[in-house]
């Protein structure tokens, strides 16, 4: 960032961590503390899909990394999704093949292609959804929390912006808390 940008105002976001992923089991602990909501076992990560033989080459090798665990899909936005399923009790096995998935993209060069990863939890006494949502080109996290009807719960999302907020870099513009209808796993 130069001077001028500094006197504009202008930021620069900040650039990924991949290895932030690395404190979603924590903080799961922390969000079944305060709000009841589960790990569901579910993880997904979002990208659009390059034209190629390298990046054919990336994302094979990280469907191989998960095996059967992984299924595949695509949104109506053009991006891919690949969805892990773990046992809700393996957090730290699921954000860990997230997190080699992501790195897997990003060491081939198509870091530039990942949009973002998301662990999925519920409350299904209380019939309550939520996805701790990780941006990759914010480097931050955020929560999403469906109703249907493509209606959110910005109640439960402000609750687990303050619950996790010492856990994890929350994304502070909440007009970057981009809702992602349909996503595989939630």
């Amino acid at each position: 960032m130069g001077w001028l940008d500094a006197i504009l105002g202008r930021s620069k976001p900040a650039p990924p961590d991949l290895d932030a992923l690395f404190a979603l089991p924590s903080a799961a602990v922390t969000l079944r503390a305060a709000t009841g909501l589960e790990p569901t076992g579910l993880g997904s990560v979002a990208f659009r899909a390059a034209e190629g033989a390298a990046f054919a080459a990336a994302e094979r090798d990280a469907r191989a990394l998960l095996g059967d665990r992984v299924e595949e899909s695509a949104d109506g936005y053009g991006y891919t999704w690949l969805l892990v399923r773990r046992p809700p009790e393996a957090s730290a096995d699921l954000v860990t093949e997230l997190h080699a998935v992501n790195s897997t993209l990003e060491g081939a060069g198509f870091g530039p292609s990942l949009l973002c990863s998301l662990v999925s939890f519920a409350d299904p006494a209380r019939d309550r959804r939520l996805a701790v949502v990780y941006l990759y080109k914010r480097g931050s996290f955020y929560p999403f929390a469906p109703l249907g009807d493509e209606r959110r719960d910005n109640a439960l999302e402000l609750q687990v912006r303050g619950v996790l907020a010492g856990e994890l870099p929350i994304e502070p513009d909440l007009g970057r808390w981009f809702p992602v209808w349909g996503a595989p796993g939630l």
